[in-house]
């Protein structure tokens, strides 16, 4: 597919697009529901994924026998999410070869995530990439959720770029509907928490971070 505005930033979603937090999200989930005769299920996690903390628990509740304050239940699975960090957390594939490959081209990248901005710190921290990233935005950066296209339209007038020359990286249908709306070029990256979401809108769904798309389409208008 030709590109007719060749890509000049990319904006990367945190949870499922840099790391497995999906992956670890979903245990401790499972873990909190379970404490109350519950288990998670996609309905509940599908309507979870892309929103910031306070909209994915309001859901969660939603599917208790007696709902609870979000916020309690959020900083429960907190402990519970933090518990199984170093057990579970691992970089998704292509992550660091895809930002070695930014860097080399001089392509301008930031974070647009929903979750809160210590968390993003800690797991940026972790893999000692907080530097990589100039630009970063988190749910206390706008006043929207994806899939509202605040978030987007943000990051890319913060790296001087127009919504239509920004390159967005998605794991979700949430934080994909939330690219489109903005007027970004999306690329869903679908996982097995996420695949059974409607990626339609998407200008092309890949299989990992440095498919072959992905890779030729920041390199044209660069030969």
């Amino acid at each position: 597919m030709s590109q007719k505005s060749p890509i000049q930033a990319v904006a990367f979603d945190l949870d499922g697009i840099m790391f497995n937090t999906e992956h670890v999200f979903f245990l401790s989930g499972d873990a909190l529901l379970q404490r109350r005769g519950k288990k998670m299920t996609p309905d509940i996690l599908r309507g979870m994924m892309g929103r910031r903390a306070h909209e994915g628990f309001e859901h969660l509740s939603s599917f208790l026998d007696q709902p609870e304050d979000p916020l309690a239940l959020w900083e429960e699975s907190q402990e519970i999410f933090r518990s199984l960090l170093d057990q579970h957390l691992k970089p998704m594939k292509g992550l660091f070869e895809l930002l070695d490959y930014l860097e080399e081209l001089e392509i301008p990248k930031g974070v647009a995530t929903s979750s809160p901005r210590p968390y993003l710190d800690s797991l940026l921290s972790r893999f000692d990439i907080i530097h990589r990233f100039p630009v970063s935005l988190t749910a206390e950066d706008v006043t929207h959720g994806k899939p509202h296209p605040e978030i987007y339209l943000t990051a890319a007038e913060k790296m001087g770029v127009t919504p239509d020359k920004m390159l967005v990286l998605e794991d979700s249908e949430t934080g994909t509907r939330s690219g489109v709306a903005a007027g970004t070029y999306v690329v869903s990256i679908p996982h097995e928490f996420s695949n059974y979401g409607d990626f339609s809108s998407a200008n092309f769904i890949a299989d990992s971070l440095i498919d072959d798309h992905i890779l030729s389409l920041l390199a044209e208008g660069r030969r």
